[in-house]
């Protein structure tokens, strides 16, 4: 039969399936699991560089991930790292990714889980390794950062017992202080947390010109403020613009860029980006929002390099449309989002006006099946369709429904 998940005591234990290793991450195994309330004090039965004194939990900013990850020996068991800067939360997963890789764990499971995700995948993916590896990476998305009960014990249960060679990757591109429930201090407990807020507007003008001068650009302080006010705030729009500015401005010949030469740069290199595109889809423009799409497809833009974007902005008016219907205002929410520009709440208003929070749920469900497309997951479909109809369901229900046929 197959396996079955229970939400008992005995969280984890798969019926039909092997047994979960009873010992913590020894290198050669042996060793009985001590409760949860020694491992809290004692790491002694981890190897060497798989975790400090639990009584110490590490916390990191996204800029401190690829430094650590380049002073370990090897991985910690957990990395959970969430945020609603999901550039930042992107690029630190990406980190390590990069480093499992080099540390030899060949072996890597994406879990995307969604409404009624099945949890005995994630436990028998702890619980086994390929015949081909010997080391893996268990790659768990939470988009909303919110596991079900099963889930909270299924990572609970992970943490309490981490399987050998075995490294599990969380990220979650929706959270807040309220995220932080039972699950996220046992991963904490063993692992690594890393939490991308939203930079404030010095921070922000910080990234901008440690990421120009990493691409070979020194910006003056007025061009950086410039290209800081050009994409309000939005870390994806700055990063594109400065690798734009450094194709743009390669042997030129200029030392230091200021606000004038910046502008005179990008005035001639305007077209049409995932940023317009999300503008276009929560402004309810079905048309420039479908032509956008179009001419994405023939400047050779992948539809999984979309959707990131797309479903964070569709999250944001998800969280919006709940606090409304939970009684605060419009003007409310919107001010406890951080990040959000004041200039840019007119798209997020207008977005609210068509639909309740039910919708931008189905909403984001529907980007996910996108996702899965552009990634190959769903044989037959053709993603850029997919995302087309995505697109109407949000702008226009009633153009979505002319192209279901």
């Amino acid at each position: 039969p197959p396996p079955v998940f229970f939400s008992t005591p005995f969280v984890g234990v798969l019926v039909g399936a092997a047994p979960r290793p009873p010992h913590i991450n020894p290198p050669g195994g042996g060793g009985v699991a001590p409760p949860r309330t020694a491992i809290a004090r004692d790491a002694s039965t981890l190897p060497a560089g798989r975790g400090p004194p639990y009584d110490v939990r590490m916390q990191l900013k996204p800029d401190q991930v690829e430094r650590h990850l380049a002073n370990l020996g090897d991985l910690k068991p957990v990395y959970l790292i969430a945020g609603d800067e999901h550039l930042l939360v992107v690029e630190a997963g990406d980190a390590v990714r990069r480093r499992a890789r080099e540390l030899g764990y060949t072996e890597r499971d994406v879990l995307d889980v969604e409404r009624g995700y099945d949890w005995n995948e994630f436990a028998r993916s702890s619980a086994s390794l390929s015949l081909f590896a010997s080391r893996k990476l268990i790659d768990l998305r939470l988009p909303t950062g919110k596991p079900d009960k099963d889930g909270s014990a299924a990572i609970i249960d992970f943490c309490t017992r981490p399987p050998p060679d075995t490294v599990l990757l969380i990220t979650a591109m929706t959270w807040s202080k309220a995220h932080e429930t039972k699950w996220v201090e046992a991963a904490q407990d063993i692992g690594v947390y890393c939490a991308a807020w939203p930079l404030k507007l010095a921070e922000t003008r910080q990234w901008v010109a440690a990421r120009a001068a990493r691409a070979g650009l020194k910006l003056a302080g007025d061009a950086v403020e410039a290209l800081v006010a050009r994409v309000e705030g939005n870390l994806l729009a700055a990063a594109q613009e400065i690798e734009k500015l450094a194709l743009l401005s390669s042997g030129k010949g200029t030392s230091v860029l200021g606000a004038a030469e910046l502008e005179s740069l990008v005035a001639d290199s305007a077209r049409f980006d995932v940023f317009k595109l999300a503008d276009a889809m929560l402004q309810g423009d079905a048309t420039r929002a479908l032509r956008i799409a179009a001419a994405l497809r023939a400047e050779g833009d992948q539809v999984p390099g979309l959707v990131p974007w797309l479903s964070g902005q569709l999250a944001v008016v998800f969280r919006i449309a709940t606090a409304v219907e939970a009684g605060a205002s419009a003007d409310q929410a919107l001010r406890a989002e951080r990040g959000i520009w004041p200039a840019r709440h007119p798209i997020y208003t207008s977005a609210l006006k068509r639909g309740r929070a039910a919708f931008w749920e189905a909403r984001l469900a529907d980007l996910a099946r996108v996702e899965k497309a552009g990634k190959g997951r769903l044989p037959g479909l053709d993603a850029w369709v997919e995302l087309e109809r995505a697109l109407a369901s949000i702008a226009d229900p009633k153009i979505a429904r002319g192209m279901a046929v």
